[in-house]
């Protein structure tokens, strides 16, 4: 019996254990979101601009190029203008530009920087 004592190793309780392992979500951190959907008006901004407001802008981090993908097919980059007129999770553009490109007023996008 000494034996299998010796090669027995004592056994650790399992909550002893898991106490090292922290919880889900502790470790973390709150990442800024990257890219949102949207809905993109007709406007009369200029071809090639987006109007959009102040604090979508800042939430997903956008300055000066803005890049707008439809279906997940067609992708656009626009220069941005902020403006606080513009609703937020609305994003005005240029109605010939967007017709031309076969994007209806009111469509859905994913919006993100550039």
């Amino acid at each position: 019996m000494s034996e299998n004592e010796e090669r027995m190793p004592d056994k650790k309780d399992i909550k002893s254990l898991l106490a090292v392992i922290p919880p889900a979500g502790s470790g973390e951190k709150q990442k800024s979101q990257k890219e949102k959907r949207i809905r993109i008006r007709y406007s009369s901004a200029k071809p090639g601009q987006l109007m959009l407001n102040p604090s979508l802008a800042k939430e997903l981090g956008i300055r000066e190029k803005a890049e707008i993908v439809v279906a997940g097919k067609k992708k656009f980059s626009f220069s941005v203008i902020i403006d606080d007129s513009v609703p937020p999770n609305v994003v005005y553009a240029n109605t010939d530009f967007m017709k031309e490109n076969g994007i209806a007023d009111n469509t859905i996008a994913t919006l993100r920087a550039a």
